[in-house]
């Protein structure tokens, strides 16, 4: 790790530095939006752009980091939305219903998946980021997935799927958009329904 710049204050180890470099892009985010550079982020903590580049090979890849970062407490606002639901096809209707009402007032990780942004970022939501914060997110749930038979590899087709099926409504959200209850019924039919303990053995020949 280099120790020279850091505006004189150099990081005790690559995870300081990469935990300086994700608040600094979170600042950024939160004064610009998805409108800043690598070359922002370097001027702020007093380094290069190649510092900066070691960690994170581009503007998208930081930026994706950070907003995954700064919005860890989505994830935990969500647990305690969720809070009891121990059904699986409840908890995901009501998850993926309320991910969607959350997500325009995020400016974070709304800039992962909403249309309109400066650059393509709806092509990351199944990025090894995007699928690490869909993970954490499952897991928070109040649901026995492994006493239902979920292993570990059903529960990560889960949460590509539900990345999948999130990102669907945000680029089109349907004319007119379906939203509360009605939201939920489509969602615990046509998503949650595929959630059945039996469906977590079931190899398809």
């Amino acid at each position: 790790m280099r120790t020279h710049g850091w505006s004189g204050s150099a990081p005790a180890s690559d995870e300081e530095a990469i935990s300086r470099i994700l608040d600094a892009a979170s600042r950024a985010i939160d004064e610009r939006g998805a409108d800043f550079s690598i070359s922002d982020v370097a001027r702020t903590l007093g380094v290069t752009r190649q510092t900066v580049y070691r960690y994170f090979p581009s503007t998208d890849a930081l930026l994706i980091a950070a907003a995954v970062h700064a919005a860890s407490g989505f994830i935990d606002r969500l647990a305690v939305h969720l809070r009891g639901i121990t059904d699986p096809s409840d908890a995901i209707a009501e998850a993926v219903a309320t991910v969607l009402e959350w997500l325009p007032q995020d400016k974070h990780l709304g800039l992962l998946i909403m249309p309109g942004q400066p650059s393509p970022h709806t092509e990351s939501m199944t990025s090894d980021v995007a699928l690490d914060f869909g993970h954490a997110m499952v897991r928070k749930f109040d649901v026995d997935w492994a006493g239902l038979g979920y292993s570990d590899a059903d529960l990560s087709e889960l949460v590509e799927h539900l990345l999948r099926v999130i990102q669907s409504f945000v680029i089109d959200p349907g004319r007119p958009p379906r939203q509360g209850a009605e939201l939920r019924k489509y969602l615990r039919r046509w998503v949650g329904g595929a959630l059945t303990p039996t469906a977590a053995h079931t190899d398809l020949k």
